[in-house]
């Protein structure tokens, strides 16, 4: 006999390590797109009347892109793996991690896709930005010319996605190696440039694993955040629509029924 096993089931089980209570703040304020302090009001009660729709079932995809050698597969295996190799190798086209993440007692995950950063594998690598919802531009704090090609990184991915529909990310590698002086210079450079893009400014060190737990969780936070408010929308527009089609029969059936009365009942 076959059993029919649920979709769900094929996911992997949220870690505990992996569970969001409350919203988690931002790296700057000055150079944050989402500054309150708390979930969204109506996204926290959906989540306690159970009314996210699909957004358990939905996988949320991130692209990371910036420079050959930034640090973009350090950092994406720094969260995913808790491991820093340092033995660098180039990433050749594309490689992801699925995270799953349970927030507001909602499960919900993250695709990671990781891209190269050389020029001979950008071709290969822009066929997979398609569809993100998340983009995160990597940049050496210890390296200014990878500051100044965040622009062409971003254009590139914005390529292949609606600008008005992604959230975007700026984050500053390598922070341990950037002296007190360097790293203040170039976060000043940093934040600016994120105000001007519109995107969330964050400095992260893959060897030590400063602030990587804290920025993945701020991402899986706002793009859930996103995607339930995004349900919360449509399940609003069904409701209405389905208001106006029930308007609409009734009056159909009450001038229907006014016609067919006897000319002694009107």
């Amino acid at each position: 006999m076959s059993v029919r096993v649920p979709a769900m089931s094929v996911l992997p089980p949220v870690r505990r390590d992996r569970v969001i209570a409350q919203l988690p703040q931002y790296f700057r304020k000055e150079a944050a797109q989402h500054t309150k302090e708390d979930f969204n009001n109506k996204v926290k009660t959906a989540c306690q009347e159970q009314r996210t729709g699909t957004v358990g079932f939905k996988i949320s995809k991130v692209i990371v892109v910036g420079d050959l050698a930034v640090g973009k597969t350090c950092l994406i295996n720094r969260f995913c793996k808790d491991a820093f190799d340092k033995n660098y190798k180039a990433t050749i086209g594309v490689d992801f991690e699925m995270e799953r993440f349970e927030v507001l007692g909602v499960p919900f995950s993250l695709q990671l896709w990781d891209t190269a950063g050389q020029e001979r594998f950008k071709c290969i690598a822009s066929t997979y930005y398609r569809g993100a919802q998340v983009v995160i531009i990597a940049f050496d704090v210890t390296d200014v010319a990878s500051l100044g090609h965040v622009r062409q990184w971003l254009e590139d991915a914005l390529k292949e996605n609606d600008p008005t529909a992604v959230q975007l990310f700026l984050v500053g590698t390598k922070k341990d190696l950037s002296s007190p002086a360097q790293y203040s210079q170039i976060e000043q450079d940093a934040i600016k440039l994120a105000q001007e893009i519109s995107a969330e400014y964050w400095a992260v060190s893959s060897l030590t694993g400063e602030n990587v737990k804290e920025f993945f969780f701020r991402v899986a936070s706002l793009a859930f955040e996103t995607n339930v408010l995004a349900e919360l929308e449509k399940s609003g527009s069904r409701q209405i629509g389905d208001v106006v089609r029930i308007n609409s029969t009734s009056n159909n059936l009450y001038a229907s029924s006014k016609k067919k009365q006897p000319s002694c009942c009107q």
